[in-house]
């Protein structure tokens, strides 16, 4: 059975590229995708992830402002009853240079379960994935 993802780019992100190069490589590695697209808010993606029943959200974001759109998300996630749903969020999730691991640290206290700087390869993101959904 095929692992079902959600994949998005949060808040008011019109970033597409990378969300289309992200839906390929996951669809590519045997994922079923659901590609909500550009500028989703979080309803957005917990509505998508309750009707398509996903294993996991893949949270995009370019603009820098990913954190400030991204928080809360896990707590909405549970009261919709997705506890325990992986959280991934990857990008220019900040605004100006920070030390990634400050950064990495802030996502995985917002119960994110992964988080990836500018320029991860998607075969890292599937590869996480993969171990994470015990393929």
């Amino acid at each position: 059975m095929k692992n079902k993802l959600v994949l998005g780019v949060i808040g008011a992100d019109c970033h597409a590229v990378g969300n289309k190069i992200l839906y390929h490589a996951f669809t590519e590695a045997g994922f079923q995708v659901e590609n909500i697209g550009v500028l989703s808010s979080q309803e957005d993606f917990i509505n998508a992830a309750i009707e398509t029943n996903a294993d996991a959200i893949i949270v995009s974001s370019l603009y820098g402002h990913g954190e400030i759109d991204c928080r809360g998300l896990r707590e909405k996630c549970d009261e919709a009853g997705l506890k325990g749903i992986l959280l991934y969020a990857g990008g220019n999730l900040v605004v100006g240079k920070q030390e990634w691991s400050d950064v990495e640290k802030r996502f995985l206290d917002m119960g994110f379960n992964r988080a990836y700087p500018p320029g991860t390869s998607p075969q890292t993101t599937i590869n996480d994935l993969k171990k994470d959904l015990g393929w």
